[in-house]
């Protein structure tokens, strides 16, 4: 084993693991962490990786030759080859110990080492954080109330009439930024669940999905991140909340017992979250090296 836990688990302020994300705080362990070093060998998915949905390769793993494991921090480099190239270190420690300058010097050095473009350096801070920046992991826990189905005017693409499924395509063009075009990509290929959509007057302007429950690291059946969006021109109207619950209902009544989410911390996503009551896991903050 690689990790020792009593160094490790003061200093996870935030449930964020390396080439995964966010994880449930009961599945923080250090069989998680030992897990990613694993993939690392392979450069497959680990069966709980919210990223094996889409097939492929994974893009992103742990350069775990360049790991620094001490009592006070822990950094852990990932490389990413999509595009012009990124390493990533995450910063696992306290500030004042100089953690965050010793992750970015890593960060740089990998960079130029591995020929990439982009140094970052990732850090996990706790739920406290005064005036935070980044983004908040937040979590909807199914198990402690009825998530029932909102009224308006949302149902599954699928089950609009076939013009307004046409109408799915030049909408997910317009939110490409929010990465509707890449799910309806997966949509026509058939690699994906449902897709919950808004419509008005015949036409598709809000969507959320693809809808899927799967397993966590310890077997508990979670709703998927999904993608979410509605066209500018129409929000102020309360359809992002209605699409929310009824992506809420669906993951409930389908077994899910919770869904992570990352939201821009103060971003209109991150308003709506807060406002449904879901509970902030912490934040993290990526800046350049």
């Amino acid at each position: 084993m690689f990790f020792r836990w009593d160094w490790l688990r003061p200093q996870l302020t935030a449930p964020i693991v390396p080439t995964l994300g966010p994880v449930h705080p009961d599945a923080l362990t250090v069989g998680i962490f030992e897990d990613v070093l694993r993939a690392a060998d392979t450069g497959g998915f680990l069966p709980y990786d919210k990223d094996r949905r889409w097939g492929g390769e994974k893009n992103e793993k742990v350069l775990r030759e360049d790991v620094v494991h001490q009592p006070e921090r822990t950094l852990i480099p990932t490389l990413n080859r999509h595009g012009r190239g990124t390493v990533k270190v995450f910063a696992y420690g306290f500030p004042d110990d100089g953690v965050v300058a010793e992750a970015a010097a890593l960060a740089a050095k990998l960079a130029a080492a591995h020929d990439v473009v982009n140094a970052r350096v990732v850090r996990p801070l706790g739920p406290a954080t005064a005036r935070p920046r980044g983004t908040r992991i937040q979590m909807k826990d199914f198990t402690t109330a009825p998530c029932p189905a909102p009224d308006g005017p949302v149902r599954p693409v699928a089950a609009w009439p076939t013009a307004v499924q046409d109408t799915f395509a030049p909408f997910a063009e317009a939110m490409a930024g929010d990465g509707l075009a890449f799910l309806h990509t997966q949509i026509q290929a058939g690699r994906c669940g449902p897709v919950l959509a808004a419509a008005i007057e015949d036409r598709i302007v809000g969507a959320i999905g693809p809808m899927e429950v799967r397993p966590d690291a310890i077997g508990r059946p979670q709703l998927m991140p999904q993608y979410f969006a509605v066209l500018p021109k129409t929000r102020g109207q309360g359809l992002g909340r209605v699409l929310w619950r009824a992506a809420m209902h669906w993951g409930q009544s389908q077994g899910a017992a919770y869904q992570l989410l990352q939201t821009e911390v103060d971003g209109p996503s991150d308003r709506l979250c807060q406002a449904e009551g879901l509970t902030s896991l912490g934040f993290t903050h990526t800046a350049p090296a």
